[in-house]
């Protein structure tokens, strides 16, 4: 077994003879040469280690060094997202959790697919986090064109100088919460099939339908029972929160279709997907400490570019 290939992560390499008085490898799955310095290991660990490819135990073992050697290069990391000339970027915002008391909330760029600013929490994400990394942003000289977001209480109000997307994805989501994947109700099942719908056809065609369901089943989502308190409640309640959820994030859904040319997606997948590569990551790298953990996300967001 050969040393691990700096440029690809392979450990498929053989000896090239000496460059400076160093060992020099060649590597037969990309056919590069190297050589790397006792000086330059710690940046060597770092970027094995960032890979995820490879545990702190393979990375030791393949460079002949001791574990503790791998661990004390991982702590010394200090690493801050990399920030792209000023530019139009569409913002998408998102936070992702590992366990109830840590968690980060970062803002992507659509366009390019960069993360630009991320925050880490050790509490639920609010609306004033999202504010600052927008303001942190705009103060750099970038210029939003678009926010996407899952639609965080008081965030869309919050930020109503911008042209605001609110995730279709998440939108469908609330639309099964309410409702169920399979309801009994006529009333629920058209409303169901009506958000699932919402994927394949435009604003026109969305907006005529569910206005042709909000008057076919008016009266009776007003329908009331006296409850057991002796007051009147409504019967449908799960239908009609299903439905003033679509009424009221409705004129948000089609934000991309209205300003097409700005690149604004229809859902906030490209951050959630990187969220999901991320938790894989730090998977292989578990029991790790926070202050690593943190070097290793930001290290993940300032060399994420899933364009390459």
């Amino acid at each position: 077994m050969g040393k691990i290939c700096f440029f690809c992560g392979s450990n498929n390499t053989i000896k090239k003879g000496f460059v400076h008085g160093h060992q020099r490898w060649r590597c037969n799955a990309c056919n590069r040469l190297f050589s790397r310095p006792k000086y330059d290991r710690k940046e060597l660990i770092h970027e094995l280690y960032a890979s995820g490819r490879f545990s702190a135990n393979d990375i030791a073992r393949q460079l002949g060094v001791s574990r503790s050697t791998v661990t004390r290069a991982t702590r010394s990391f200090k690493a801050e997202p990399i920030q792209k000339e000023p530019a139009k970027i569409v913002a998408m915002l998102d936070a992702s959790y590992w366990g109830w008391d840590f968690g980060v909330v970062a803002i992507k760029d659509s366009i390019s697919g960069r993360f630009l600013w991320s925050k880490f929490i050790t509490r639920k994400e609010r609306v004033e986090d999202y504010v600052e990394g927008v303001q942190h942003l705009v103060s750099k000289g970038f210029q939003i064109v678009g926010i996407v977001s899952d639609g965080l209480r008081g965030l869309r109000e919050s930020l109503v100088q911008y042209n605001f997307q609110y995730c279709q994805f998440h939108q469908v989501k609330t639309v099964k919460h309410w409702l169920t994947n399979h309801p009994k109700l006529e009333a629920s099942k058209e409303l169901l099939n009506l958000a699932y719908f919402m994927r394949k056809t435009d604003k026109v065609s969305f907006v005529g339908l569910f206005n042709e369901w909000e008057a076919k089943w008016a009266s009776f989502l007003r329908e009331r029972s006296v409850g057991a308190d002796g007051k009147s409640h409504y019967v449908h309640k799960n239908l009609r929160s299903a439905y003033h959820s679509l009424k009221r994030n409705i004129r948000y859904l089609w934000t991309f279709e209205d300003y097409w040319g700005l690149g604004i997606p229809n859902t906030n997948n490209g951050i959630e997907a990187a969220f999901g590569d991320l938790k894989s990551l730090l998977r292989r790298h578990k029991g790790i400490s926070i202050e690593r953990r943190k070097s290793l996300i930001l290290e993940y967001f300032s060399s994420h570019n899933p364009h390459k």
